[in-house]
């Protein structure tokens, strides 16, 4: 350990008592040495100089003079008496020419000059005090005499003064013994009392202690104050005990809490488990839902009272062409303008909270029109009242009810058919026997006919001639060309009537086709005022599409028609543009089609939706019967069990669509 640590670690008391002698010490060595340095500097300054002077004024009178400068003898002599003076360090006489006479030194050689020229030098670099005299004599130049002062002290002034020091010295000592005796008294023992008292309060932990104050100085004021802290520790003591108590129960209470608080999280943790497991449910649920929003073939869209869009499916942004972030939380009349017209409904549907409807209406997509009917719901929730826009896309239904009422107009004058067949076929079979009964009677090649006639006198061809004037055999051609026109007709209104029990066979379509176009080439050409091979036919067949079931030489007959109606659709329409017929087949299972497209004037929509009636035709009289057509849809739904439309707008030409089935039903019967 340093001295400086020890010094540290000393009680306040000796620490104060060290640091008195320190200044004691410190103070008697000051003044010794201030002391000493002052009589050494008075003795210099004063006392060697003023001794100095009268030993020069006694040796300087004429007669101790003219003596010491008489000889070097005398003036050894004269030095040697000088001898006893303690404070003398040297004496020299130089004689009139300046040369030493005579030296006499004490100690140490001080090397004065030998001549007095050069004692000037000696005297500036000597420290010691000196002084020169003059040696009158009487006659002749005076000589000089040099006096060299002592730089020591006496040893009696270093012993009187260390004797004075030591004396002053016991009496601090003795000073310092009363002053460390009264500071222990004073300092040390309160200070060390307040320890003790504050390692038993450590120690005991007794904050009921308190020390005794017996002065009103520092340390009694730091006493009152350790009595002060001990008071309100102990205070403090006793709130904290208080505390303590109030925490002990309080952590008791909380225990119980935590406990609580533990079975409260774990039938937390278990409901927030199982409403995870609902949430994801729900989440899934409602994933489903709007996947099946999404898939339903009709536009969904639900809008609040201010018309504000709040839900919309796939089929809505595919109807509409509003993507779903454009059509959120806008008004619904900006994200599906065709609904404008309808405003009324839709509030009437949410102020009367009854559903309204509206059957049919029919906008435009793309270039098609398309029939939509329009429902809408009321819907009432937390949010407030809203309408639930349901909008079905009815085009096929509309077609397939057509085809519904085309079928039963079928049926209807199919049954008629049938009654009008057998009612007809009795005259016209005798109008075409008796036809043909006339011709056998006027021909001369009978022996009946001859016989008849040479018994009326007749002759049978001077009656030929008669009739070939007045043109009967042309006119009984066409009373049997107008029987069997219409004994075809009556062929065809029975064959419409008839259930067929004819077999399906697969047969390849792509042929089928080109024989069709082959036998039209051949019928269809300069009789009807048009060539049908000047036509420009286009084929598109599907290379994936086999062979599918069907009566041929009905399927055939059924081309027939539609390669003729084109061809006249053509023929008949304003512009003489070039002609063309496409013919298609398409793989679209569970159907195999056949499209036969033409570039003719095209049909009115109220045409095309009687087209297939029977007896219906838009050509003049004579013409056509109106059957061909109701014919070959009679052919394809009711023995191939498929389907047939038209689709046509005016100018725009006409496609006929035959779907036949891929796989044969069981019994081809209709």
């Amino acid at each position: 350990m340093t001295l400086r640590q020890r010094l540290v670690n000393l009680p306040v008391g000796r620490k104060l008592l060290v640091a008195m002698l320190v200044l004691l010490s410190a103070v008697l060595i000051a003044a010794n040495l201030v002391f000493i340095s002052a009589a050494y500097w008075i003795s210099r300054q004063s006392v060697a100089p003023q001794a100095m002077q009268s030993i020069a004024e006694l040796i300087a009178s004429p007669e101790l003079s003219s003596s010491a400068l008489a000889s070097p003898e005398s003036a050894q002599a004269l030095l040697q008496r000088l001898q006893s003076y303690a404070p003398l360090r040297a004496a020299v006489i130089f004689d009139a020419e300046g040369n030493v006479l005579a030296q006499r030194s004490r100690g140490e050689d001080l090397k004065i000059p030998a001549h007095l020229h050069d004692l000037d030098g000696w005297r500036h670099s000597e420290f010691r005090a000196n002084l020169l005299i003059e040696l009158p004599q009487p006659e002749g130049p005076p000589g000089q005499l040099l006096l060299v002062a002592s730089s020591e002290l006496p040893g009696a002034f270093f012993t009187g003064t260390l004797t004075a020091s030591l004396a002053i010295l016991v009496v601090s000592l003795l000073c310092w013994g009363v002053v460390a005796r009264q500071t222990r008294k004073l300092i040390t023992k309160p200070i060390r009392r307040l320890e003790e008292l504050s390692r038993r309060v450590t120690r005991e932990e007794n904050y009921a202690l308190r020390a005794r104050s017996r002065s009103t100085d520092e340390i009694g004021r730091l006493a009152d104050a350790f009595n002060t802290m001990l008071s309100r520790i102990e205070a403090r003591e006793q709130q904290l005990e208080r505390a303590r108590d109030d925490a002990q129960s309080a952590l008791d209470q909380s225990e119980t809490l935590a406990e609580q608080t533990r079975r409260s999280n774990r039938q937390l943790e278990l409901e927030v488990q199982v409403r995870s497991k609902i949430e994801k449910k729900l989440t899934g649920f409602q994933n489903y839902l709007n996947n099946i929003i999404d898939s339903m073939p009709s536009a969904l869209i639900a809008v609040d009272e201010d018309l504000q869009v709040t839900q919309w499916n796939a089929e809505a942004t595919s109807l509409s062409g509003t993507a779903l972030e454009d059509a959120l939380n806008h008004s619904v009349l900006v994200a599906f303008a065709p609904l404008k017209p309808f405003v009324d409904q839709i509030r009437r549907a949410a102020e009367e909270l009854e559903v309204e409807r509206v059957e049919r209406v029919t906008w435009f997509r793309g270039e098609m029109p398309r029939h939509y009917e329009l429902t809408f719901y009321p819907l009432v929730g937390g949010g407030g009242r809203g309408v639930v826009i349901r909008i079905d896309d009815i085009t096929e239904r509309i077609g397939l009810e057509e085809i519904m009422v085309q079928s039963e107009k079928m049926r209807s004058v199919g049954s008629l058919a049938a009654g009008m067949a057998h009612e007809i076929n009795n005259p016209l079979g005798a109008i075409l026997h008796n036809a043909q009964n006339i011709r056998r009677r006027l021909s001369g090649d009978l022996e009946r006919n001859r016989e008849v006639a040479e018994q009326t006198g007749v002759r049978l061809d001077a009656v030929n001639l008669y009739l070939q004037a007045r043109e009967i055999p042309q006119l009984l051609d066409g009373i049997q060309q107008s029987g069997r026109r219409a004994a075809r007709i009556v062929s065809h209104m029975l064959s419409f009537s008839r259930l067929s029990n004819r077999q399906l066979a697969e047969c390849d379509l792509a042929a089928l086709i080109d024989q069709a176009v082959e036998i039209a080439s051949s019928d269809f050409d300069l009789a009807e005022g048009f060539d049908f091979r000047a036509l420009d036919l286009q084929r598109d067949f599907d290379p994936r599409l086999g062979r599918v079931p069907c009566i041929a030489n009905e399927l055939e007959q059924v081309l027939l028609n539609l390669l003729k109606n084109a061809a006249q659709a053509i023929h008949h329409q304003a512009e003489h543009a070039p002609g063309q017929i496409i013919l298609r087949t398409r793989l679209n299972p569970p159907w195999a089609e056949i499209q036969v497209q033409d570039n003719g004037g095209g049909m009115p929509e109220h045409v095309r939706q009687r087209i297939f009636e029977p007896f219906y035709t838009t050509k003049e009289v004579g013409q056509g019967t109106g059957l061909g057509l109701s014919v070959s849809y009679f052919i394809i739904t009711n023995n191939h069990k498929g389907q047939m439309e038209v689709h046509s707008r005016p100018g725009q030409g006409a496609t006929f669509t035959l779907r036949l089935p891929l796989a044969a039903p069981r019994k081809a019967t209709s």
